[in-house]
């Protein structure tokens, strides 16, 4: 395992800001995070563990400690269980399941980022979310400080959200996951966009190959590749507000998109932004804008800086409480 040391941090966010790490190491084993952590603890270091950067910003001023990238590998299938190093890509997770017959995470297709980080946001897309499938998962307990397996209950999971991003933010350093998926295919019905995508394609055999085929085709339509496109992908998480509040606005606005969840609505946060004037924005000040057929990704066209960024969600997050009185939520973190 190597240390490096002043590493830009534009490499490893998908948004490509950032200023520079003081330190950044790559593990791939358990071995190896104990010995970062340890490097971290005797220079007396903070310390982030990062995957991917798909769903993270850094600042402008960097990070003044140690950047720990897990690059921890390992997929093995046991009948219907998976074991998954949290390093893995997950499209090539979701790919591989699907290539062996097994149903569970096909809706999850190309979603980008790292295993490990699954959990952590409970990933979620048409209809179905990690915690759906999975049993449990391994992770370095930063107060305990020994590996331990944490179970699905045992998460706190709720929409988008975890104990891992929530009352144990920054405890916990996720190892590996382990899920149970299926041998049968799923069922119908199936959210609109993709049951129109099967109805066009004259497709009413619904395997695991199918879904993906189907997630694949309806997301690369509307989202871009962040390979290609600097993004985070979806940057506002959907509004729950009150019945009450939902259908008050709806008497001004009888067009706004929502859905039943739990004891409230979930709105559109989509088209929300789009309604408030940022379909396909483009602003010149800060050098960010809206995808043209997704107003929930915030993409990097020439920004020059995180602040930037912020100028621009903040823009956003004011037209659409000013006009709807519901407050939008960042998705990405941003690391402080």
């Amino acid at each position: 395992m190597t240390i490096s040391e002043n590493v830009s941090l534009k490499n490893y966010s998908t948004m490509r800001l950032g200023g520079n790490a003081r330190y950044l190491c790559e593990i791939h084993t358990e071995n190896d995070l104990l010995q970062a952590l340890e490097f971290a603890t005797n220079n007396n270091l903070k310390f982030k563990v990062i995957g991917s950067g798909s769903n993270l910003i850094w600042p402008d001023n960097g990070f003044d400690g140690l950047v720990i990238v897990n690059k921890i590998e390992n997929f093995k299938i046991d009948g219907t269980q998976v074991e998954i190093g949290a390093g893995e890509d997950w499209d090539s997770v979701v790919e591989k399941t699907v290539n062996n017959n097994l149903s569970g995470i096909e809706f999850l297709s190309l979603i980008p980022g790292s295993t490990g980080a699954t959990p952590v946001q409970n990933v979620g897309a048409y209809g179905c979310e990690i915690k759906d499938v999975l049993v449990s998962l391994r992770a370095y307990d930063t107060e305990q400080n020994q590996i331990v397996e944490i179970t699905n209950v045992e998460c706190g999971f709720g929409y988008r959200s975890s104990r891992f991003n929530g009352v144990d933010s920054g405890r916990f350093i996720i190892t590996s996951i382990k899920l149970q998926l299926s041998s049968d295919n799923p069922a119908p019905p199936f959210y609109d966009s993709l049951q129109k995508y099967f109805e066009l394609n004259n497709i009413s055999t619904y395997s695991p190959q199918a879904i993906r085929e189907a997630v694949i085709s309806v997301r690369t339509a509307k989202l871009p590749d962040p390979d290609y496109v600097a993004n985070n992908g979806s940057f506002f998480s959907n509004p729950i507000i009150d019945s009450t509040d939902f259908e008050n606005i709806k008497i001004v606005f009888p067009e706004i998109v929502g859905w039943p969840f739990e004891d409230g609505i979930k709105v559109s946060a989509a088209w929300l932004i789009e309604n408030s004037g940022f379909k396909d924005f483009h602003d010149a000040e800060t050098g960010l804008a809206t995808w043209a057929t997704q107003p929930l990704v915030i993409i990097n066209e020439h920004a020059n800086s995180t602040a930037d960024l912020v100028k621009f969600r903040d823009k956003i997050i004011k037209a659409v409480y000013d006009k709807f009185r519901i407050l939008l939520q960042q998705e990405p973190e941003l690391v402080e």
